[in-house]
């Protein structure tokens, strides 16, 4: 009898912290949901930004390109460095 009860004090013991990891797991489940929408109607995802972000990431995809192919330290260039 007495291990039925070490038993069952291991069972009970073993799923309390599964059963709260439960828990917060569909709490926070529904908050990313609800966050995922609100960031869908923000501003930012308009097309005028999109492009302006998909700019900015070209030019700098190109500085990176033109650092990698030079020995020069491009870091060490004076501030307007565009060509």
């Amino acid at each position: 009898m007495e291990a039925v009860r070490l038993w069952g004090r291991a069972l009970v013991r073993g799923a309390a912290p599964v059963g709260l990891g439960l828990l917060l797991w569909f709490a926070v489940g529904t908050g990313e949901q609800r966050r995922q929408d609100t960031l869908k109607a923000l501003p930012e995802g308009s097309p005028q930004v999109l492009a302006q972000r998909r700019l900015h990431n070209e030019l700098v995809m190109a500085a990176l390109r033109e650092a990698a192919e030079t020995d020069e330290n491009v870091a060490r260039r004076p501030v307007p460095w565009r060509k």
